[in-house]
Formats: structure tokens, sequence, C-alpha cells
């Protein structure tokens, strides 16, 4: 999520499970993902499955955003609808809460796009592929718009008398990312306070507080600064809501 025409940083590329899970880990810690009904292939392991072969809502989300950019930007005032639709935080503290979800389907440039997409692409085929197929498109797009709105929240909680509109999918992209923070070399969910976990969500956590320090140094120059805030709060809630969500979309045994 970027404040005006901010980009997201880097993204690395992780592939994720996508068919059913298989059998459920020994590990009494972990959460294991019930096993699939008779008659059905086993799934590969999580890191296994390849991110390009990814699930059809993760193309569709990935496909949205240069598509929704392009509407955006197609009558020649990109800037129109980010100071209509974009997340202003003194607009929330006011009762109008449309920006939670317009900032989503709004950016800040192509590049800003392009980062949001890929990202969306590599973490969300992880995600998408931990959810049952019966009823894994409500349970992804759920979640992902679930992490949007809180990344936005969350924001809105740290800077309430702000007037400069957010713009941007990064919150929900990072709540992907903190989900898959919890998939790393499984076939289930590892345990929230896993030390390889909370690595990770250090290493992303350092991450944003770094990019955010250099997008404020830079904001004269590229017109506005990183919302490292909102990335770090879409990266909790995604961290915290996995295991939930895959529960009910996955029947995830604890």
């Amino acid at each position: 999520m970027a404040r005006l025409f901010s980009h997201l940083g880097c993204m690395s590329r992780q592939p994720g499970p996508w068919d059913l899970p298989a059998e459920p880990d020994s590990t009494p810690a972990e959460e294991a993902v019930a096993p699939p009904p008779a008659g059905r292939e086993s799934a590969v392991d999580p890191r296994d499955a390849p991110a390009f072969n990814a699930p059809w809502p993760v193309l569709l989300l990935a496909l949205s955003m240069p598509a929704l950019y392009w509407f955006q930007a197609r009558g020649g005032d990109p800037i129109g609808p980010i100071q209509t639709w974009g997340l202003v935080p003194a607009r929330v503290m006011q009762g109008d809460w449309t920006g939670l979800i317009g900032a989503m389907l709004l950016h800040g440039g192509w590049a800003h796009v392009a980062m949001n997409a890929v990202g969306a692409l590599a973490f969300g085929t992880a995600v998408a592929r931990l959810f049952d197929r019966r009823t894994g498109v409500l349970g992804f797009v759920s979640f992902y718009a679930i992490c949007g709105i809180l990344a936005g929240l969350g924001y809105v909680a740290l800077h309430p008398a702000s007037q400069i509109p957010l713009v941007g999918a990064s919150g929900a992209v990072f709540g992907l990312i903190g989900a898959s923070t919890r998939l790393v070399g499984r076939r289930s969910l590892a345990p929230m306070f896993d030390r390889r976990v909370l690595s990770q969500m250090m290493m992303w956590t350092v991450l944003n507080v770094a990019i955010g320090l250099a997008g404020s140094l830079m904001a004269g120059v590229a017109g506005g600064a990183v919302a490292w805030e909102a990335h770090i709060a879409g990266l909790i809630v995604g961290w915290l809501l996995v295991g939930p969500f895959a529960r009910v979309f996955a029947r995830v045994r604890g």
C-alpha cells in the first residue's frame, strides 16, 4: 500500500500447495491438514507445486490489478479516483469507510501494480492451495479482503488525522505473505511461534521498516512515502488468521 504514487518494496517468489492436502504430519505441535477422501490423489508438498501453475482465483486476482489500473488511468487523470476512493484516515474517523475497500482497487502507477500483482501471484498461490477446492474460493477471497481491510484500519489507528490518501493492495498482499510464513517446508501449517516462522516475520518487518525509512527520505523525489505500517499490519493479520481460516475452509486439525 502506498501513499499516492509510492510503490511496494521487493517481493520474493514462493510456491505453495493447491491440491487437497496430504496425510497429516505426525508432529503434535503442527496443525495437520485433513487427508483427501478415498479415491482422490494426495497432494504434493506445499512447497513443491510450481507457482506458475497457480489456482484460477489467484490468477484472476493478479490480472485484475493491471486491468483495474487501466480503467483508473484511462481518462487521463489517475489521481482523480485516488482522491475519491483512496483510503484517507481522517475520513474513516468521520465514518466514511469506503476507502478501506476502494484503496485496494487503486494503485499509484504501473510499477506499483506490477509489484503487487507479482506478490499476489507468488504468495497467494500457497495460501489458495491450502484451502479445499469446494469452499476455497470463498475462503481465499475473504481472507485476502479481510487482510486488506484490517491493514488499512491499522494504518488509520496510527495516523487518524492524516488527509493523505493511501492506495494499493499491498496490505492485503502482505496478509498473504504473513500466511505463507507458516507454510515453510510443511505439508501442514507450522505453529505460529515456530522459530522459522518468527524469523521470517522478523525479516519482513525489518525489511518494511527499512523500505519505509528509505521511502520517507525519497518522498520529495518519488512523490510520496511507502505506508509500511499498513504492510506490517497486513503481515500480522495474515499470520494470525491463516490458522482459523484453514480450519474452516480446509479442515485443518490442531
